[in-house]
């Protein structure tokens, strides 16, 4: 728990010292009874006072006010709330190598799968963004809502040649600046899902992309796609489909985003699902002075009952 006021607390100071000034007067006063050597006199001018049950009701009222004071210092405890403006991209690799059928039916079709059912999954109030890179990368879907948009994108995506993956997360940098009118002075919180199975080839590099997205604060997450063990035909003759974990390794640490190593659809449906609850919800601090207002009016309550019944009067 925290207070958002929490000057409002060095009245507990003046609290303290008047409970100090209390007891200071409870001694004086059994000091003046003391003095006072006609005991039997005295229970006739000075009957019987209530004793201990005059503290109770002192005491009851002094944690009202302790209470209120700390009501007045607004306090606030952290809860988890959605975040409404969340946005992942999903870039994509959509080079030849991913007719790559190491992984069944094939590198392309598993990952749009995949992909699909990650953003049918996510809460409707995420943002979601679908980049996809060859030679050069483009937004074929700004940040949306609409996920039934983006899963239908995605449904259509070709191939073509070239891998610039370091493209891949400048572009999808720039989908996440332009997000709305506020992305600028106040970005969304944002992460890029970025999936290849290929050596960059094309583009400005890997660790110029890094760096701009750790300027930004953007983590990428990197999912190499595939086995690292395939040979594709392009243009009749046959080449090996290799992975470049390293590359995809580096960019994810240098971003503080995850590495993985998904090789099945299966593996990255568990994938998505990590990386999309980590933008689920953020934390902050909710007041809770009803709370302490409930408590002062319960200790308030208890005071007037405990001085009536014992007193006949109100404190």
């Amino acid at each position: 728990m925290t207070f958002l006021s929490a000057g409002w607390l060095w009245l507990l100071l003046v609290l303290a010292g008047l409970v100090t000034v209390y007891v200071l007067l409870q001694y004086r006063r059994r000091d003046y009874t003391l003095r006072f050597t006609n005991m039997a006199l005295l229970d006739q001018v000075a009957p019987r006072r209530p004793g201990w049950r005059r503290h109770v009701t002192a005491g009851l009222f002094c944690l009202t006010i302790a209470v209120l004071i700390g009501a007045m210092a607004r306090p606030a405890m952290p809860v988890e709330v959605p975040r409404e403006r969340a946005t992942i991209i999903v870039a994509m690799d959509v080079s030849p190598s991913m007719a790559a059928s190491d992984v069944n039916p094939d590198r392309l079709t598993a990952a749009k799968e995949s992909a699909r059912g990650f953003v049918d999954s996510l809460p409707d109030r995420f943002n979601v963004g679908l980049v996809t890179f060859s030679s050069a990368a483009s937004v074929v879907s700004s940040p949306t809502q609409d996920h039934r948009a983006v899963t239908d994108s995605i449904e259509n995506l070709q191939m073509s040649p070239g891998t610039a993956i370091g493209e891949g997360v400048f572009t999808s940098l720039q989908s996440i600046s332009s997000f709305d009118e506020e992305a600028g002075e106040d970005p969304p919180p944002a992460a890029i899902v970025l999936l290849s199975d290929g050596e960059n080839t094309s583009g400005r590099p890997i660790s110029a992309a890094s760096r701009a997205a750790a300027e930004a604060g953007v983590p990428v997450s990197t999912i190499a796609f595939g086995t690292g063990a395939a040979i594709i035909e392009i243009n009749g003759e046959p080449v090996e489909a290799d992975i470049d974990k390293e590359a995809l390794e580096r960019l994810a640490d240098s971003t503080e985003g995850h590495f993985y190593e998904a090789e099945s659809e299966a593996e990255l449906s568990d994938v998505y699902d990590d990386i999309g609850s980590s933008l689920g919800s953020e934390t902050v601090d909710k007041e809770i002075v009803t709370r302490f207002v409930f408590v002062a009016l319960l200790l308030a309550g208890a005071t007037a009952v405990a001085s009536l019944t014992w007193f006949q009067r109100l404190p």
